[in-house]
């Protein structure tokens, strides 16, 4: 059966081998319950994986054709769901621990990350996320402040994911060749999060608040947030003339908590 990549997917096969290789063994399997792949595509990164023999193996494929495929490539030797990567409810394996494998499709990285972060007690279940992106979706994901990468997306990672980079891969890796090269990141949740907050919403509702005007001073966005208190800045020890780029993850993360508890 030929497989035909589908666009609206955002479907890009990795076809290298030595990458394939590389890949696999950052996630030391043996350690780990179960391992869990996501956008699978025809199987070459699976195959590597299976070489290991984790303890158990789940893959989750949207596409009814490739699941068909990869069915009929490794009969039962893994546990194969036909769902959407976004609906799944990834609280199902909340009883293991596991390892994530991700050669995400471009058009819902993002969408997908955030999703992962906001799991209850990600830190106690989930071990390790390996996962490939776009090169500048990567780079906005570990930019750090004063850069023109860093941003929301860089504040919401680092939340509760300590991110390891470690390296890109050439689009001639892929089937069919996409227009920009990729990067393997890793994520470990972080085990004791001084940040606590309830709610990833108001997080998210700082940090759309604070960029709305990146370059701009902070002062005008603070005060939709928080009126005209100004001691509250005070308290943050935070200069309101700054530019949010100006701002670390660490101030994003105490003006939520703030945030958040004036709503309680």
């Amino acid at each position: 059966m030929k497989i035909l990549p589908k666009k609206n997917l955002g479907q890009n096969f990795l076809i290298d081998e030595n990458i394939l290789n590389i890949i696999t063994e950052l996630g030391n399997i043996n350690n780990v319950d179960l391992v869990l792949e996501v956008g699978p595509g025809t199987g070459n990164l699976t195959q590597k994986i299976l070489e290991k023999k984790p303890k158990s193996f789940t893959i989750i494929e949207k596409d009814k054709k490739l699941v068909d495929f990869l069915k009929k490539k490794f009969n039962k030797k893994i546990d194969i769901i036909n769902e959407d990567m976004l609906k799944f409810s990834y609280e199902k394996n909340l009883n293991k621990r596991i390892i994530v494998f991700g050669n995400l499709p471009y058009n819902i990285s993002t969408q997908i990350l955030s999703k992962w972060i906001k799991i209850k007690k990600l830190e106690n279940f989930y071990k390790k996320f390996i996962l490939m992106f776009q090169k500048e979706v990567a780079n906005r994901i570990i930019a750090k402040k004063n850069s023109k990468d860093y941003g929301r997306l860089s504040v919401l990672s680092n939340w509760r994911l300590d991110i390891t980079k470690h390296f890109n891969i050439s689009k001639n890796c892929f089937r069919p060749k996409p227009k920009i090269d990729s990067t393997i990141l890793s994520f470990k949740p972080k085990i004791n999060n001084e940040f606590n907050i309830k709610n990833p919403k108001n997080l998210e509702m700082v940090t759309r608040t604070l960029f709305s005007n990146r370059r701009k001073m902070i002062n005008k966005s603070f005060k939709k947030l928080f009126g005209s208190q100004n001691s509250i800045a005070k308290d943050l020890d935070l200069n309101l003339k700054l530019r949010p780029e100006e701002l670390n993850c660490d101030m994003f993360y105490k003006i939520a908590m703030t945030y958040e508890n004036l709503l309680n």
